[in-house]
């Protein structure tokens, strides 16, 4: 990332919840976008079910998150009430925002080459400035370093 933080157009999309986001006025310090390949596949779950389990402390750090992936609406609603998920995830069927934050990657899969989303994350500040950002995110580890950086800003 560079050494300045980044504007991001605002934008409005489809939620879980019947909610609609929007990125401009938001309330939170921090708003937390992690972009993630599929629900219910192994490595999605993971990084779902840590962004729960720490869900009171990013709180706490005046910090909303949203997950973010192709899934349809009612896929995402199925897999938040399945794992119990205090965060809402946002449908982004035409890659919209994948175009947007530009996660949309060539990956090999199974010894085949496809194009999906590349986990990533994005911390974005009241003003609508990407301030961190995370690519080619391997999931151990990972929430408790999103954690750790917007608990730590001044």
């Amino acid at each position: 990332m560079a050494d300045r933080p980044t504007a991001v157009s605002d934008f409005s999309a489809a939620m879980t919840g019947g909610q609609t986001f929007q990125l401009a006025g938001r309330p939170a310090r921090y708003t937390v976008l992690f972009f993630y390949p599929k629900d219910n596949t192994p490595g999605c779950t993971t990084e779902n079910i840590a962004f729960r389990d720490l869900h009171a402390q990013f709180q706490a750090a005046g910090t909303e998150i949203y997950g973010i992936s192709r899934d349809s609406l009612r896929s995402h609603e199925g897999f938040k009430t399945k794992l119990g998920l205090p965060f809402e995830l946002i449908s982004d069927p035409d890659e919209t925002l994948c175009l947007l934050f530009d996660v949309m990657k060539m990956k090999q899969m199974y010894g085949k080459t496809v194009r999906g989303i590349e986990r990533s994350t994005f911390v974005i500040d009241a003003q609508g400035q990407i301030v961190k950002e995370w690519r080619g995110v391997k999931v151990a580890g990972h929430v408790d370093e999103v954690l750790e950086f917007v608990a730590h800003q001044a």
